[in-house]
């Protein structure tokens, strides 16, 4: 039964009456952005800093998992902890990796306990197009979107049957294998898509047991392979000519090797999955209502192997569960005025070997939108309150303003708040975990101006975000603490044009990540955010051959709080080759960081260095 205060906000939504709903399907729309609004707009008509990549960009890069895809685009940084399948830590405008918001197919994902989503095992097979939304969105999402939301589209059909077909080989014994299946008709629509990977890995961390400080702690010199087999399904079916009902199963497990000892373990098995269902209901062109309910499953079973033997020993549990239900209703108050009226409900459940003082938490938000567009000026306001069962209310809004101007010219400004629950592992893990935690809060300002014209176009974003209660780990009582502040103030510049067939993209970001609490680390950059980080990429069709280059680097960066641990910047180079054997067959070829830049982003953890991988694509119809 669903609580009395999500009841009254359903009732409310559903009494909503007459006008418009906006598109909010990705598929077959072409550079609509759905994440930035929860309603579809083109692109170009963010308000916020966004960008798209879709699934064409996705197979040129030949990046072989969702990180190598994301490292270096704007506002991102990243930190992994020994290459292939190790923990990714995402840095999205220099916030925290939990204060992104990751979401599948509208569904929230990533454990309770870290509340940071495993960005390392979501297969890269599985994604149909990806959305980048980079400021707060804690007004329309709630906890969590303090950076921005990225949202990751899994397959989905065009029309008639499609089927597709991936296998590759790489360095370290890189194995790649997909395949999919796709129809499309008048009435319905479903798509099954499955991969597995495998790569013995490197050796992940370089610690030693001699001294405090030495990494991971251990001395084990071996390579950390990591295994990951996915499937997703999607499917829909239009039950009259204004109701559709959509179902999306996804699961992927994992097996990861890592360096670590008896208490810690060293191999990991892990799980996710999401279910979920929506009804879209659309009786006029002006009013439109949709229903989303689904389940979340993350699953993290540690072991410890020793080597030589064939048994390994249980080292820890970590399950979490989160069921959550949105509804959202669009009204057009006029051709150019968009009012969206919406609640959310999810309930977070922790299952775990170790003994959490609660395991179980719930959420209900309500928001409104308002979208509208007056000659050459766009606003964009939204208001929402999440009442927290463990925190209560707390209510976060953001308003942007955008001008068009001359040449294709746009000034924007945007304004936003936002709000994040401290984790389960913040606040009950024993020993490390404090339950006298406050939420984080967060203020935050965009200005920007963008240009498009012909074959290119620019942008240029300036922004500062402040966060008070910034949850950090407090040396004098040995636990995390509300003690420090953050002031994050960073530049993104953006370029992409096409130029006698050759396509260039440059984008490149600045942050100033900066503790301003009064402890002894006041002015130390936040620990691993880079504060330069960019690529490069360029691309050139020759008839049925393909060739492509990106370079990508970051500065210099911290590893620990007191800025101590110094880890140096770095540069890599990857190169692309690609032929088209016939219309369906596809022959490509990579060799990723090509000079053999050796490097680190977390301290002691290695990263590889010169890999090579070659794969065959099919993409065929038939009826």
């Amino acid at each position: 039964m669903l609580p009395r205060s999500l009841s009254i906000s359903l009732l409310a939504a559903l009494a909503a009456t007459a006008a418009a709903h906006a598109e909010d399907s990705a598929t077959n729309l072409g550079r609509v952005l759905v994440t930035a609004t929860r309603t579809g707009i083109p692109l170009e008509d963010s308000l916020l800093p966004a960008q798209i990549i879709d699934r064409t960009e996705i197979q040129r890069s030949q990046a072989t998992s969702l990180p190598e895809l994301l490292r270096g685009r704007a506002g991102i940084d990243l930190a992994n902890s020994g290459g292939p399948g190790k923990q990714t830590s995402l840095f999205l405008r220099g916030t925290n990796t939990n204060q992104t918001l990751v979401l599948i197919d509208g569904i929230r994902v990533g454990p309770a306990t870290t509340g940071a989503a495993a960005l390392n095992d979501l297969p890269i097979g599985q994604v149909e197009r990806i959305e980048i939304v980079r400021g707060p969105r804690s007004s329309l999402y709630g906890s969590e979107a303090i950076g921005g939301v990225i949202q990751i589209f899994t397959t989905q059909g065009s029309a008639g049957l499609q089927q597709n077909l991936h296998l590759g080989a790489g360095s370290h014994q890189l194995r790649e294998a997909g395949a999919g299946l796709s129809y499309r008709g008048t009435r319905g629509w479903i798509a099954v898509q499955g991969a597995y990977q495998g790569t013995d890995g490197i050796n992940a961390c370089r610690g030693t047991t001699a001294g405090w400080g030495a990494g991971c702690y251990v001395d084990e010199p071996d390579r950390d392979g990591y295994h990951s087999i996915s499937v997703s399904t999607r499917g829909g079916v239009n039950l009259t000519d204004t109701l559709s009902l959509e179902g999306l199963f996804f699961n992927t497990s994992s097996r990861t090797d890592y360096d670590g000892n008896l208490y810690a373990g060293n191999e990991s098995e892990g799980l996710q999955r999401i279910a979920s269902g929506k009804l879209d209901w659309r009786p006029s062109a002006r009013f439109g209502l949709m229903l989303q309910a689904g389940r979340n499953w993350d699953a993290l079973d540690n072991y410890h192997a020793t080597p030589g033997y064939s048994v390994r020993d249980f080292v820890s549990a970590f399950d979490t569960r989160r069921d959550s239900i949105s509804l959202q209703s669009d009204i057009g108050l006029s051709d150019a005025q968009l009012l969206s009226l919406g609640a959310d409900w999810y309930e977070d459940r922790v299952t775990s070997s170790t003994v959490y003082d609660a395991t179980r938490r719930r959420n209900t938000g309500v928001f409104a939108e308002y979208q509208a567009r007056f000659g050459a000026h766009q606003l964009q306001a939204s208001l929402r309150n999440d009442d927290n069962q463990q925190f209560g209310n707390h209510v976060t809004g953001s308003a942007g303003w955008g001008m068009g101007l001359a040449h294709g010219l746009k000034l924007t400004v945007n304004y936003g708040t936002g709000f994040k629950a401290p984790t389960f592992n913040d606040l009950y893990y024993p020993y490390f975990g404090n339950p006298n935690l406050d939420p984080e809060r967060s203020k935050s300002l965009d200005l920007g101006i963008a240009q498009r014209a012909g074959h290119w176009h620019w942008s240029l974003n300036l922004y500062e975000t402040r966060i008070d209660d910034l949850i950090s780990y407090d040396s004098a009582i040995s636990l995390p603490n509300n003690i420090d502040k953050a002031r994050i103030r960073g530049a993104e510049l953006t370029f992409a044009t096409s130029i006698a067939g050759w396509g260039i993209s440059t984008q490149l970001s600045h942050t100033d990540p900066r503790n301003r609490g009064h402890g002894i680390y006041r002015d130390n950059w936040l620990p691993r955010r880079a504060r330069d980080t960019g690529r490069i990429d360029i691309d050139r069709a020759f008839g049925a051959f393909r060739a492509g280059i990106t370079a990508s680097g970051a500065g210099h960066r911290y590893d620990n709080a007191a800025n101590t641990t110094r880890l140096g910047g770095y540069a890599t180079v990857d190169l692309r080759l690609e032929y088209a054997l016939t219309p369906e067959w596809t022959l490509q070829a990579r060799a990723s960081n090509l000079f053999n830049r050796e490097y680190e982003t977390v301290a002691w953890f290695n990263q590889p260095g010169r890999e090579y991988g070659v794969s065959v694509r099919y993409r065929g119809t038939g009826r």
